[in-house]
């Protein structure tokens, strides 16, 4: 049961003792998608019938960066915006291990007594249905659910999750659709409308003399979302909500200079310059294209205006974790 906010630690060595003896969820979970939040959910139950502290172990940064430098992992929910999912979930903790060659070479045997029994002193483990750990992915689930029973923790399996179309909810699947600009399709995965985290900072101001002054950020790699105009909902740091269009991409109109994300908000004048802002995308309306004119360009930003307010309008969470992310 949450205890009041959430302890983002920097390693198990960080847990404190009040936090101990909990159920650990442990995973990379980069998505937080359905089926994470499937075994989220698995250990949630368990965390409340015992009423004991919920704790998620996760891996920064992703194990897959660190063993192929050259192609590093296009990363859903970096570490700030999953601690935030986790929070909003109601766990007590999230350790963001340090993922490096030492720690990879841990055999699974001291992983589970260095990392599960002696740090985090887990009650209960609870893990995806393909998790695998310590040196060379020696462990596997079945090695997990032994060791619990020989060092006295209990063990949880969660199988996959498979939406209507007998498909695993995956990462990777959402990647895929990301890059497509299938945000709808992905938010079906997610479970909510997937958030980028930025803070903004000052372009090249072209947005302002048409009429369209932006809120820019970055977003990385540039190949995880798709070129395109998209209806979103902005979350200042203060909270408060505001609807608008953003344009991703390398504004071939004018300079077709490196891909930048710009928000217009509707009804909104002030400064977000170097304000750490969330940005919930709810629709792909169309892709990137070049115009002959700025005056050609405007029209069509008011269309997508027009547009993105229809979609917005008429949007409706999809979950109580959406409910808390975008509403």
């Amino acid at each position: 049961m949450s205890r009041g906010g959430l302890a983002r630690l920097s390693s198990v060595e960080d847990l404190p003792a009040e936090l101990a003896g909990g159920i650990v969820a442990v995973g990379n979970f980069d998505g937080v998608h359905r089926g994470h939040q499937a075994v989220f959910a698995a250990a949630r139950q368990i965390a409340k019938a015992e009423r004991r502290p919920l704790v998620c172990l996760t891996f920064e940064p992703h194990p897959r960066t660190v063993f192929n430098h050259d192609r590093p992992v296009a990363r859903l929910t970096p570490a700030p915006m999953k601690a935030r999912l986790l929070e909003a979930l109601g766990f007590d903790a999230v350790v963001e291990q340090p993922f490096d060659g030492a720690f990879a070479s841990l055999d699974p045997d001291r992983f589970v007594k260095d990392v599960l029994v002696d740090s985090l002193q887990a009650s209960h483990v609870v893990a995806g249905f393909d998790f695998h750990y310590g040196a060379r992915r020696g462990g596997t689930p079945e090695t997990l659910a032994a060791a619990g029973q020989r060092s006295g923790f209990g063990t949880t399996l969660v199988p996959a999750l498979v939406d209507v179309g007998g498909e695993t909810v995956s990462s990777s699947r959402i990647r895929t659709l990301l890059a497509h600009g299938e945000v709808d399709a992905a938010a079906a995965l997610f479970g909510y409308r997937w958030t980028i985290r930025g803070t903004i900072g000052k372009g090249a101001q072209i947005g302002r003399t048409l009429g369209y002054p932006t809120a820019n950020m970055t977003i990385e790699p540039e190949t995880l979302l798709a070129h395109g105009i998209y209806a979103v909902r902005l979350r200042r740091a203060d909270g408060s909500l505001h609807d608008g269009v953003a344009s991703f991409g390398r504004r071939p109109t004018f300079d077709d200079g490196a891909a930048l994300f710009e928000t217009f908000l509707f009804d909104f004048s002030g400064d977000l310059y170097d304000e750490t802002v969330d940005v919930s995308l709810v629709a792909y309306l169309r892709g990137e294209e070049r115009f002959d004119s700025a005056a050609a360009l405007v029209a069509q930003m008011d269309r997508d205006s027009l547009a993105a307010k229809a979609v917005l309008s008429a949007m409706r969470p999809l979950s109580d974790l959406d409910r808390t992310i975008a509403f």
